[in-house]
């Protein structure tokens, strides 16, 4: 079933693309989600007038997660933990963690774009990205030290 997406799905395309995916995901997910409109010729030519409207939208949207990334890499966040002998920590800081250290100073971060490969284990200084934008990454500083 052809759809035309409404707004970036990742992994399947831009918005304004007119892609290819199965009746069900299209039916079950893309449609109802407001994400894509099936691709008849009534749809395809409202498309073709809304398209310089939808670039606008996203152009804004990138320059927006661009000027946020560039926000993010001055920031930074100090979260306390017990700490071992060894400096490894009893327990471990995760991403739902970096949000909460985050809202409590008032900025507001989604924990899923939060890229962590692991949790942190120890304690230190740490550079996390965070996703913001299909191709926009930017970096948080976390520091990690024992409670007092």
């Amino acid at each position: 079933m052809k759809v035309i997406l409404k707004e970036d799905v990742e992994s399947l395309g831009k918005a304004g693309q007119v892609v290819n995916v199965s009746a069900g995901y299209a039916r079950n997910y893309l449609i109802p989600g407001n994400m894509a409109l099936e691709a008849n010729t009534r749809n395809i030519k409202v498309l073709e007038r809304e398209k310089a409207s939808i670039e606008a939208r996203v152009d804004k949207e990138h320059r927006q997660a661009e000027e946020t990334a560039q926000r993010l890499q001055s920031l930074s966040v100090t979260i306390e933990r017990k700490i071992g002998d060894q400096g490894k920590l009893f327990g471990s800081v995760t991403s739902r963690d970096i949000e909460e250290a985050f809202a409590a100073q008032g900025i507001s971060l989604d924990r899923k774009s939060i890229v962590l490969e692991e949790p942190i284990k120890e304690a230190g200084e740490f550079e996390v990205k965070v996703k913001l934008y299909p191709k926009v990454v930017g970096n948080l500083n976390v520091r990690v030290v024992g409670e007092s």
